[in-house]
């Protein structure tokens, strides 16, 4: 009995340590397969960092894009150079300043002739007894005097054709005329030999031609010796009521500073304009802006700062702005001076005009 306990003793001794001695490896087994377990997990895991560290990494770009954006915050700088003009231009008139605004640059077509009318009817307001500023009785007067006007002032013409006119009242008296005796009456008006062949050369025609009577057609009236479309039109307009435009130095010069037209032959520029406005408005349209141009809108420096229609100008700038500086440019009736004719209509003499000197006086 007692050996049978000891070799059990013994088997259960050794049962015990093989049990003890297999725990570790269970352990390490059950610790292996947990790791195995958890390897998926720290992958997964640091999958998910691995996704999440590209938001950590655009944080700074959008740091790096607002610190390249930063130089926009400069914009205000530009505004200062805004203030300053204002600033220059506060001395100018409230009316002129809103210039601005009316520069044709896009203007559409609508908004251009809407512009141009309301610039004649703001110049009829200023101008209401606007009329030829040559003196003449009848058609025969006018196309001489017409004639006579190129390259002079229709101040001088006036002096002159009193004395011509009281030696040669007729078509039949000039066409018989001696050419020198002629010359030396319109001496002072410029280009006199010229001028001489032309005016005896139209009465010979008119004698000739048409009886002895200015005719009252275009297409016959620039067949006369020095005669064109512009001379045409002052006489069909002013000795017989045929609308017109005539299209002189002044007319080209203020039609082209308002926009209305870009074009420099005369012809284009009548038919340009002659678009803009009812037919029936071109006579007193040539009136308008032609005496626009003598007292106001001069060629070299224009009263800028004393025209009533600056509002509606373009070219607001290119003369004297200074209200003050600008009245002493206005010319005529416009700065208490007489005007260019010695009999002129009884409406500009009730308006203030004065009537000018005859030639030779003061």
């Amino acid at each position: 009995m007692g050996e049978q306990g000891s070799d059990g003793g013994r088997k259960t001794a050794k049962a015990a340590k093989t049990a003890a001695a297999g725990a570790p490896d269970a352990a390490r087994e059950a610790a292996s397969a947990s790791g195995r377990r958890a390897a998926p997990a720290r992958k997964a895991a640091a999958g998910k960092k691995a996704a999440s560290a590209p938001a950590k990494k655009a944080a700074p770009s959008k740091k790096a894009s607002a610190k390249k954006a930063a130089p926009l915050k400069k914009a205000p700088a530009p505004k200062k150079q805004l203030v300053a003009p204002k600033k220059a231009t506060a001395s100018v008139p409230a009316a002129p300043a809103k210039t601005v605004a009316a520069h044709p640059r896009g203007e559409s077509r609508t908004a251009l002739v809407r512009r141009a009318r309301r610039i004649n009817r703001e110049l009829a307001e200023v101008y209401p007894y606007a009329h030829p500023e040559l003196d003449f009785d009848n058609p025969f007067q006018l196309v001489v005097a017409t004639v006579l006007s190129a390259q002079t002032t229709d101040l001088r013409v006036n002096q002159t054709t009193p004395a011509l006119f009281a030696k040669y009242p007729t078509p039949e008296d000039l066409a018989a005329a001696d050419p020198e005796e002629v010359e030396e009456i319109l001496r002072p008006t410029g280009f006199f030999r010229a001028k001489t062949k032309s005016v005896i050369g139209l009465s010979k025609a008119l004698v000739e031609q048409f009886g002895g009577e200015v005719p009252g057609r275009l297409e016959d009236l620039v067949k006369l010796p020095g005669v064109g479309r512009k001379t045409a039109f002052v006489v069909l307009g002013n000795a017989f009521g045929r609308p017109g435009i005539t299209v002189d130095t002044h007319f080209q010069r203020l039609v082209r500073r308002w926009k209305w037209t870009d074009e420099t032959d005369p012809d284009k520029i009548e038919a340009a304009v002659g678009a803009l406005f009812p037919k029936s408005d071109w006579t007193d349209l040539s009136h308008h802006v032609i005496w626009h141009g003598r007292r106001i809108c001069h060629a070299r420096k224009p009263a800028c700062g004393a025209c009533p229609i600056a509002p509606l100008c373009p070219a607001y700038g290119e003369g004297e702005t200074d209200p003050e500086k600008a009245k002493k440019l206005l010319k005529y009736e416009k700065a208490g001076q007489p005007g260019q004719r010695l009999k002129p209509p009884q409406a500009y003499l009730d308006a203030g005009g004065r009537a000018a000197p005859p030639l030779g006086a003061g």
